[in-house]
């Protein structure tokens, strides 16, 4: 993997862009990539620049994070089922993504199938938001394992590039009674250990092709996504309050035409 400074911070701006936005991150990765002619071989790059964008998580949700370690040491039942919730959102995920994980590579190198799942994607976001129940739950705490459970097993589809793992969430848990602003700060809070074990089994998987360039590299794009995450994760909770998800519908399915048509034509 060889990458230009320049295309090393670009990516690093989009991924930032785009992880919390349902809109897919890795998706909008491979189709820059295939803009900017970037080599191909940069999957891992893609895969582990997605924790600089997490790290953002960890660092503006620290005061919420902190509450749930410190109820976990005096057993407060809050805590645990928001780690309970957490983690069985993330189970279904570990699981297929550890038996699939080369079917899952594989797709990365495929602009077709993203441009597609923007489309197909942005039309189910339409959809659901028509179609979405009142919600029955405003808390990541009050939500029923079941519910999260659930919610995980729809967090796979983002597997497919293009489909998006932020999305997926979101509005697999609208569809089963969640709250808006409490189902985008849950993906959010999945989002941590889902890709801390992406980005481990991504680094395991290509422990031997690592030099000091893609190390560098990696690092550098770490450092942007999480700079860029930071400014993006409170606006866009802004923007769902006031607007909900159909303003990113309709990007997906704008930015997914201009790519299918231009992928095809050229």
């Amino acid at each position: 993997m060889e990458l230009s400074l320049l295309s090393i911070v670009l990516l690093g701006i989009v991924e930032g862009l785009t992880e919390f936005l349902p809109v897919s991150s890795t998706g909008h990765l491979i189709l820059a990539g295939e803009v900017m002619q970037v080599p191909h071989g940069t999957e891992t790059f893609d895969i582990v620049i997605q924790l600089g964008a997490i790290l953002a998580v960890v660092v503006l949700y620290r005061q919420r994070f902190a509450t749930v370690l410190a109820g976990l040491v005096r057993r407060d039942p809050s805590a645990i089922r928001f780690t309970r919730n957490v983690l069985l959102g993330f189970l279904p995920s570990a699981v297929i993504g550890a038996l699939a994980y080369g079917a899952i590579k594989a797709m990365l190198t495929a602009p077709i199938i993203v441009a597609v799942a923007l489309i197909v994607g942005g039309i189910a976001i339409l959809v659901i938001e028509k179609l979405v129940r009142a919600p029955t739950c405003d808390s990541v705490e009050g939500m029923s394992w079941r519910t999260t459970l659930g919610i995980g097993v729809i967090q796979c589809l983002s597997m497919i590039p293009g489909v998006s793992r932020s999305g997926a969430t979101i509005m697999g848990a609208l569809t089963l009674g969640v709250e808006r602003r409490t189902a985008a700060e849950y993906s959010f809070f999945l989002a941590v250990p889902t890709m801390v074990g992406a980005t481990a089994l991504a680094l395991w998987k290509a422990r031997h092709d690592l030099g000091n360039a893609q190390a560098t590299a990696i690092a550098i794009g770490f450092g942007v996504s999480f700079l860029v995450a930071m400014a993006v994760i409170r606006w866009f909770l802004n923007v769902v309050t006031r607007h909900g998800f159909a303003p990113f519908a309709w990007y997906r399915i704008i930015v997914g035409s201009i790519a299918l048509i231009w992928l095809i034509a050229r």
